[in-house]
């Protein structure tokens, strides 16, 4: 499936939605892009987490993690297709059990890739991979499906390597073509 192919498919599942919405962030927007249906058809999905893969293929890394949560099942993709290990990072440390913030099996100076479905600020990317790095993970490349184009890649690009699919304005391209 090529790009204009996953781009079309977005619209057909209705992920790009129109209307008045609130970000994250606190912006609003004219327009929402919902990841989270992506997991109801696994064609598509399989399909992102591979051209993802094309992505990064070039980059080093040991393991790949997911903002959580609509990152997870692409990341859990890449993993399953490319027998690459994964770990997750929880939103909230535990307070029972072992307590951890990072599940999974790694060791300290792994490269781990970051997996994110949009980017708009970048701050849940910047949350997971400090986390990551002060778990004594090594974080050098990102990739992430979409770039909403509002500041997320000048503030992720300081310090990393922000590999994306598609820009909002590609997806709004199509939609007009």
């Amino acid at each position: 499936m090529q790009s204009n192919a996953i781009i079309t498919s977005l619209y057909q599942i209705g992920a790009i939605q129109f209307g008045e919405f609130t970000l994250k962030s606190g912006q609003t927007s004219s327009v929402y892009v919902n990841l989270r249906k992506i997991i109801s058809y696994p064609h598509l999905l399989r399909t992102i987490a591979t051209a993802m893969w094309q992505k990064v293929q070039g980059c080093s890394f040991d393991l790949v993690c997911g903002v959580p949560y609509t990152a997870l099942p692409i990341a859990t993709c890449l993993s399953l297709d490319h027998n690459i290990p994964m770990i997750m990072r929880r939103k909230e440390k535990k307070e029972y059990g072992t307590k951890q913030l990072i599940e999974g099996e790694f060791k300290p100076q792994q490269r781990c890739l970051i997996i994110e479905d949009v980017v708009t600020t970048g701050s849940s990317i910047l949350e997971t991979a400090a986390d990551l790095e002060n778990s004594g993970l090594i974080v050098t490349d990102l990739v992430a499906l979409i770039d909403r184009e509002q500041g997320g890649k000048e503030n992720l690009t300081q310090k990393y390597q922000l590999h994306t699919l598609f820009s909002l304005s590609d997806i709004l391209q199509a939609r007009s073509a």
